[in-house]
């Protein structure tokens, strides 16, 4: 199942810092494969990396605002946290799944242990 952190309404301009990102994800897997060849509009920069559950990866939309992430859940919390410190306060943050069957705002500050209660609640 695909995951996205993305940023609700207009950035104004802002797009992630990709190389703070990366440094973020080799923090918790020191072997990282980046893919920096534009894909497509979703997937204009990839990280590959194996977990415990096996390879996985997390990709960029070209616009640096929204974060897929294909990983097991523990991961996609850490992930998500990850990227809610690189986002502005004042921008809003949305975690979801690709059906929005899980659908909750990402506040900054928000732990992870808070963002998996705010998602065992939603689901």
């Amino acid at each position: 199942m695909t995951f996205l952190a993305v940023v609700e309404g207009d950035a104004g301009g802002w797009h992630v810092d990709r190389d703070a990102l990366t440094e973020a994800i080799r923090a918790r897997w020191a072997e990282v494969e980046i893919d920096s060849s534009h894909r497509s509009e979703v997937r204009s920069l990839i990280w590959r990396f194996d977990t415990e559950y096996g390879p996985r990866e997390a990709y960029l939309h070209e616009d640096g605002t929204c974060l897929y992430m294909d990983v097991w859940e523990e991961d996609v919390i850490w992930l998500a946290i990850a990227f809610r410190r690189l986002v502005p306060m004042h921008l809003c943050l949305v975690f979801c799944d690709e059906g929005y069957t899980i659908d909750v705002r990402l506040p900054t500050g928000t732990s992870e242990a808070e963002l998996m209660a705010l998602v065992n609640a939603a689901g």
